[in-house]
């Protein structure tokens, strides 16, 4: 599916916490995120649960605004 999207132009940010999985897909671009149940944040962190989100998103939108030619994982 990943691939097929950025095949019509549209750049796809795969977050995902197994990220060998992501890349067994075709995603191109992979941010790896913190456990299973909870990819990214963790309900019982309460506020610093917010800080994690926002670090997580930023360096989504920062991979979607990379150009990449092969797998990349935003670390």
């Amino acid at each position: 599916m990943v691939k097929e999207i950025e095949r019509f132009g549209i750049p796809i940010v795969h977050m995902a916490t197994i990220t060998t999985i992501s890349e067994s897909v075709g995603a191109n671009r992979i941010v790896p995120t913190i456990a299973i149940p909870y990819p990214i944040g963790n309900p019982e962190l309460g506020d610093k649960e917010n800080g994690i989100r926002r670090t997580l998103v930023k360096r989504a939108l920062e991979a979607l605004a990379t150009e990449v030619s092969d797998v990349t994982v935003f670390k």
